[in-house]
């Protein structure tokens, strides 16, 4: 796993190669991964869904990946772990290799919150990913707009009210 050069609330220093993605914001830790990375570095999880698509109509697919909350962890998230509320501030933005961008609340994939079992894919319908790029797969939503494909990219950030002070100076 290569790291780019970056600090907190900075974008990524390089585009990602084709099948990675970078991993920044408000983390101690950026990281571009790849999904040999992704398959090799945490725990598999499998996810049957069904979900509409608006071009496509209704969607079935398994994917295999592991859990977003586990591999962002590796990036150190700047929250303290301990505290909760602290952790409900922050917001997850991806991105994909189409422009598509989607928005996730932290809260929904903590287990001490909503516990969402969202994936990173690194296999869809038996068939690797590692070329066309991992896949963003939100197993509880009925519509398939938070399904980012070829993801690009991955910022972690807190939500900051105008005029409250940021922790990056």
């Amino acid at each position: 796993m290569s790291r780019p050069s970056a600090t907190p609330h900075a974008t990524p220093v390089t585009t990602p190669a084709p099948g990675s993605f970078a991993l920044w914001g408000d983390v101690a830790d950026p990281a571009t991964l790849t999904v040999a990375d992704l398959r090799e570095g945490w725990e598999q999880h499998r996810a049957e869904v069904v979900f509409d698509c608006a071009s496509a109509g209704p969607q079935r697919h398994t994917f295999v990946g592991p859990l977003l909350r586990e591999v962002m962890a590796v990036a150190r998230p700047g929250f303290d772990p301990a505290r909760r509320k602290e952790r409900s501030r922050f917001l997850v933005t991806v991105s994909g290799g189409d422009g598509h961008h989607t928005v996730l609340a932290w809260a929904e994939i903590d287990a001490d919150f909503g516990n969402a079992p969202v994936l990173l894919a690194t296999r869809m319908d038996d068939e690797e990913l590692d070329t066309a790029g991992t896949q963003l797969v939100v197993p509880s939503d009925r519509c398939g707009a938070r399904y980012v494909s070829a993801v690009t990219g991955i910022w972690i950030g807190a939500h900051r009210l105008p005029g409250t002070p940021s922790s990056d100076g």
